[in-house]
């Protein structure tokens, strides 16, 4: 039986900025006597960042959302994975991650819904960007990225330790160009992975949730970059549920199981929001060969018809030198060990359609 109101925060972001980081750091403040939930989205069809998270402490559980789902309108998908997780967990607090490529005011709407109002109590809802990418107009007009930052309550300036000289010029552009959407007020934390979470950003997660949400967005505003309306829609797929059809803790739409080719391999593709994914899943008795992945990965970063094209690169493998994690995000690759993992998955997400074909025999090339 629920007894208080849960407290969940919302952690958005571009792609690649650092969110499933964040969320580790996170989780290693949890209280030793707490159980906390994390539901994460991504826009790929595969679900790779639970395994990147790696949690194996007793405390956490962790339920993901594939497809790009949760930003939809309804959301159905993501309201049962909700209402699933909090049954089943009885968290102490939740954390939510949408999709780098979604909109968040959605799934802000569904957990502010009258269904979820003695269950969820929303707390800050955190926003990470790299200030780097402020002069890309890839980002700074993207709808998507401008209604982050607009429904955010605290603008966290990520891989800090990343900028140069510049870094004071850089977070004073980064606060121009909130108070240019009409967000100056936000408070920005300046915060890398590479040292403790600050007290301040701890001080913010248990904040209420202040910044009002209607259905234009906050303070009743469509998001604008200046003067400038920007209306384009979420492309994402859409439910076409209500929560009240399900049930608070509905059992319904169980994930479906995978079913592999003759190969031992399942690809699934997505599009949207002018990027496109595609994804592949492997049998975990098959098994990689790591220095071919490398050379894989760098290949598609280097390749003509597909360098300008990538965007970001993730994947846990089962590999001939134990189980790791790929993290390839602005011609920077990351790899890390991983304890465990129940298969091999890797997605790729590009701003142009690609051949797939070609890249899923590189692929298979890799294996042992």
């Amino acid at each position: 039986m629920i007894i208080k109101a849960i407290p969940t925060n919302i952690i958005t972001g571009f792609l690649g900025v650092g969110k499933t980081s964040l969320i580790k750091q996170l989780l290693a403040t949890k209280p030793a006597d707490e159980i906390w939930a994390v539901l994460v989205n991504e826009f790929g069809e595969v679900g790779i960042d639970a395994g990147l998270l790696n949690s194996s402490d007793n405390g956490i559980q962790i339920r993901e959302v594939a497809g790009g789902c949760m930003c939809c309108a309804a959301g159905v998908p993501t309201q049962v994975a909700i209402n699933q997780l909090i049954a089943k967990a009885k968290p102490d607090r939740l954390l939510i991650e949408p999709t780098g490529l979604g909109h968040p005011n959605e799934i802000i709407k569904v957990l502010s819904a009258a269904h979820y109002q003695n269950v969820i109590s929303l707390r800050s809802t955190l926003c990470l960007v790299d200030a780097r990418k402020i002069h890309d107009p890839r980002y700074r007009e993207h709808a998507n990225f401008i209604q982050q930052l607009q429904v955010a309550d605290v603008i966290i300036a990520t891989k800090s330790d990343l900028y140069d000289a510049e870094n004071t010029k850089l977070l004073y552009e980064l606060q121009t160009y909130l108070s240019h959407i009409e967000r100056a007020d936000i408070p920005v934390v300046s915060h890398t992975n590479q040292q403790p979470l600050p007290h301040a950003l701890l001080d913010y997660l248990n904040q209420p949730r202040r910044v009002s949400l209607n259905a234009s967005g906050p303070t009743g505003v469509k998001p604008k970059l200046g003067n400038l309306a920007i209306t384009t829609p979420s492309l994402l797929r859409t439910g076409g549920s209500h929560l009240s059809e399900l049930g608070l803790f509905a059992d319904g739409a169980m994930e479906t199981s995978l079913a592999f080719d003759k190969r031992g391999m399942v690809r699934k593709q997505n599009r949207g929001e002018g990027c496109f994914s595609c994804g592949w899943v492997f049998e975990p008795t098959l098994e990689f060969d790591f220095e071919k992945l490398i050379a894989f990965i760098q290949r598609q970063s280097q390749s003509s018809n597909m360098g300008h094209a990538l965007l970001r690169l993730k994947a846990v493998m089962i590999t001939s030198d134990g189980i790791a994690g790929f993290n390839w995000i602005d011609h920077e690759l990351s790899v890390v060990e991983l304890d465990d993992t129940l298969d091999s998955r890797l997605e790729i997400i590009t701003v142009n359609d690609v051949d797939w074909d070609e890249i899923e025999q590189q692929l298979m090339a890799c294996l042992n």
